[in-house]
């Protein structure tokens, strides 16, 4: 077996190809991982991660080229290099979930589940990454640990609570990674950075092992650089966990072999109405670019999800301050200061509000399965505009000014909102900062999103650029 990684560019290559590599002899799994590793420390100015893991991942590596040697099946991302949002627990480590309060727990004795799934497939953890403390954010500019760099302009954000997550696979520093979703957490940072961020079904997969934001929102899913990562990522996460009771028993579902399928038979519309303003020109010039290339005139109109949006921050809001109450009445000076006064404010919520916004919900996704009889993919953008400065505290969208945080994921938070699985995919602009564009379907229904992705990324339309 030769360690050559002269024909293999691993700071862009996708994890597919890497283990088509390793698993054939090309190159070495260690050298892969050293090569990853290096990159790592290069781009430490990044600050993805919060951990790096580097004897134990050459020792892991070093386990995979034996297999292959003994003749074993090493799986089938057989030496790619991967790394986790801090939220998810790693075997061995404290989960800090972006806190300074979670350093006091004791070190996670199991991987959380979607972690141990990708090293049973001969993946290779490389470290913890960087978030919004608490997962409560779109910035990740983080008191304890540093603002996380967008790779395609250091001096920008890399979006949140999931931009560690999001910024180490636009680096070139892992091919693929996880984070999770509560109300934009996979897609902002995945908009802002220009990759692929997929919020799947909520419950499709499991949540065990991971330090939950608010119950009833929160989902985990994959980062990569194309979509038959994605769908191959997608793919290995799946099926039911005892340990999740929210994880469904829907028997898991082959993507990759469909992603080539082509979206003959599927109904595609335009969000209008809410989806179609408050955001700058290149933001909605990015939507019809995708909707040409997929051939697409007609228009759909998502009903009150600007209440869907309030009714969203209500819940969270309410159920994330209940978590986190006896730590934010006993050491509040120990929280990130943006975190506690957001959990603060979510304490004073009254009950009525939070039941009347649940109540909503049951509402907003009736109407929204009746459109779903009708459409079967729809799309709008995934952020207002393109990554906004560190430290910018108000930006102008549509001729307004408004606040940066709050607003990053004003067409993200309807849609998570009622669970519903959705993925941004990047357009890539003149200026190097790139955008985001959802594309939304019903409940189980990724592999249809990753059908239309395919065909986009074939076309050349959406691609995911490593700077």
């Amino acid at each position: 077996m030769t360690s050559d990684l002269e024909t293999l560019d691993l700071e862009q290559a996708d994890a597919i190809a890497i283990s088509t590599a390793v698993r054939s002899g090309e190159v070495t799994a260690k050298a892969v991982v050293s090569a990853a590793l290096e990159r790592i420390a290069a781009k430490d100015p990044l600050n993805c991660f919060t951990t790096v893991m580097a004897d134990q991942a050459i020792a892991s590596a070093i386990q995979v080229d034996e297999a292959i040697a003994a003749g074993q099946a090493p799986g089938v991302l057989a030496g790619v290099p991967f790394a986790v949002k801090d939220l998810f627990d790693i075997e061995g480590l404290t989960t800090l979930a972006g806190s300074k309060i979670n350093r006091e727990n004791s070190p996670a004795t199991r991987d959380a589940t979607l972690v141990a799934r990708l090293k049973q497939a001969g993946a290779i953890l490389v470290g913890a990454l960087n978030m919004d403390e608490y997962a409560y954010g779109f910035v990740t500019e983080n008191s304890h640990y540093g603002a996380t760099h967008n790779p395609h302009d250091w001096n920008r954000i890399a979006g949140g609570s999931s931009g560690g997550s999001a910024a180490a696979v636009a680096g070139g520093l892992v091919p693929i990674s996880l984070g999770s979703d509560t109300n934009g957490s996979i897609r902002v940072p995945a908009s802002l950075c220009g990759i692929l961020g997929l919020k799947p079904t909520y419950g499709r997969l499991s949540r065990a092992g991971a330090f939950l934001f608010c119950n009833s929102f929160d989902h985990v899913g994959p980062f990569a650089r194309s979509v038959r990562d994605i769908a191959a990522v997608f793919d290995l996460l799946q099926g039911a966990d005892a340990r999740d009771p929210v994880c469904t028993t829907r028997p898991p579902e082959s993507c990759l072999p469909q992603i080539n399928q082509g979206i003959d038979g599927l109904r595609i519309a335009i969000a209008d109405g809410y989806f179609a303003k408050g955001a700058e020109p290149e933001t909605l010039a990015a939507v019809e670019q995708v909707a040409q290339a997929l051939g697409v005139s007609q228009q759909v109109t998502i009903p009150e999800a600007h209440r869907a949006r309030a009714a969203a921050y209500v819940i969270t809001a309410c159920e994330g301050s209940n978590l986190h109450f006896a730590n934010l009445k006993s050491r509040p000076q120990d929280f990130d200061p943006a975190t506690r006064d957001r959990f603060l404010a979510g304490t004073m919520i009254p009950g009525s509000w939070y039941v009347q916004a649940q109540r909503f919900r049951k509402w907003y996704s009736d109407r929204l399965q009746e459109i779903f009889q009708t459409v079967d993919l729809i799309v709008a953008p995934t952020t207002p505009c393109v990554a906004p400065l560190i430290g910018q505290e108000k930006m102008v969208i549509d001729g307004a000014e408004v606040l940066t945080r709050p607003n990053l994921g004003l067409y993200t938070q309807p849609l998570s909102f009622v669970g519903l699985p959705v993925l941004s995919v990047p357009i890539q602009q003149a200026n190097g900062l790139p955008l985001g564009v959802q594309i939304i379907a019903a409940p189980y229904q990724e592999a249809s999103i990753l059908r239309a992705a395919a065909l986009l990324e074939a076309q050349g339309t959406i691609a995911a650029v490593v700077k």
